[in-house]
């Protein structure tokens, strides 16, 4: 029973490269801010670190594991943010994997006493890749030995460049931005069939409900409300939730799923604790699924790690101007 659930699942693999893909999610969005938008490259008072891991429907072996790993700084000399990203996505009992690296940067613009704009822009070097040695065929699972053996065509892993382009206003308690990704639109054929990554577009923002008291000259204790809405190919994904952070416990829920264009009540209720300090934040969430995978997917768990550490332009008294937004 094993070998034939490899085997469908390696098959489907196989089929899905000559079909358009979607990029993987992170229910924790605000924890890998550079793979939402290369706005927020360097929208940091510190040097940054994060590290994020996703396990998605564990209940069905060897399915969806997304690696991402990211570094960013602030340039305050010239109102500038830059940043690195890589991000790893492993699929199946074949190893389907993407790989997708990218240089960011960000400009910030003040426009009034309030208001900020920061445009973003990301290059990006992009690698599919396949190991059809890992993959269960039918002619090694058949009892009678009958069926002759399948050879599958010589193909080459993919490699490609990329690009997206980003922008995001804010002020001291409201934010909002749009993402355009995969402007280039990279090859996604092994075999050079005319396949390609849709261009995906992601709408994000949110307002702070309760913000007060002071710490370091941070805030102590924020009630958040926030939306992120993701469209790509025939793919849409909506996101809505409540962020709570009392120094230094962050508690986060949101709901997945857009119920009155779909004939399901949504795709997933998503629960979040972490702990934010000055230097480290950690984060962990479980994607609680209801439609009709429910019994089978497992869900899906998210583990996110961010570390600060001050430079020393920072130390010298110049001031990064801060985006309201979560950090999970």
């Amino acid at each position: 029973m094993l070998a034939r659930t490899k085997y469908l699942i390696g098959l489907l693999f196989l089929i899905s490269v000559f079909a358009s893909g979607q990029d993987p999610q992170f229910s924790q969005f605000y924890a890998n801010q550079l793979y939402l938008a290369p706005s927020f490259a360097g929208a940091t008072e510190d040097y940054r670190v994060a590290m994020n891991w996703r396990d998605q429907w564990p209940s069905i072996p060897r399915v969806y594991q997304t690696y991402s790993f990211s570094f960013d700084k602030a340039v305050p000399n010239f109102n500038s943010g830059i940043g690195l990203l890589a991000t790893y996505d492993v699929a199946g009992s074949g190893d389907l994997s993407t790989t997708n690296i990218g240089i960011l940067y960000s400009y910030d613009i003040q426009i009034n006493d309030d208001w900020h704009i920061r445009p973003g822009v990301c290059f990006k070097f992009y690698y599919l890749g396949l190991d059809l040695n890992k993959l269960v065929w039918n002619s090694q699972i058949t009892t009678g030995g009958t069926l002759p053996p399948i050879v599958p065509p010589p193909f080459d892993n993919v490699a490609d460049i990329d690009f997206s382009t980003s922008a995001l206003a804010y002020n001291d308690k409201i934010w909002g931005g749009f993402t355009v990704d995969h402007l280039l639109r990279p090859k996604t054929s092994f075999w050079g069939d005319e396949a390609f990554v849709p261009i995906k577009l992601d709408f994000y923002g949110g307002f702070q409900i309760v913000s007060r008291g002071r710490l370091k000259k941070k805030l102590t204790e924020v009630m958040s409300v926030a939306a992120n809405f993701v469209y790509q190919g025939k793919y849409y994904q909506s996101d809505i939730g409540l962020y709570y952070y009392n120094h230094p416990l962050v508690f986060g829920v949101w709901y997945r799923g857009i119920p009155i264009i779909t004939s399901q009540p949504g795709d997933a209720i998503i629960g979040m604790i972490g702990i934010k300090t000055d230097q480290l934040n950690i984060g962990f969430s479980y994607d609680m699924t209801i439609s009709n995978l429910i019994t089978s997917s497992g869900g899906a768990y998210e583990l996110s790690l961010i570390y600060s550490f001050t430079g020393t332009m920072i130390k010298r008294g110049q001031k990064i101007h801060a985006i309201p937004c979560p950090e999970f």
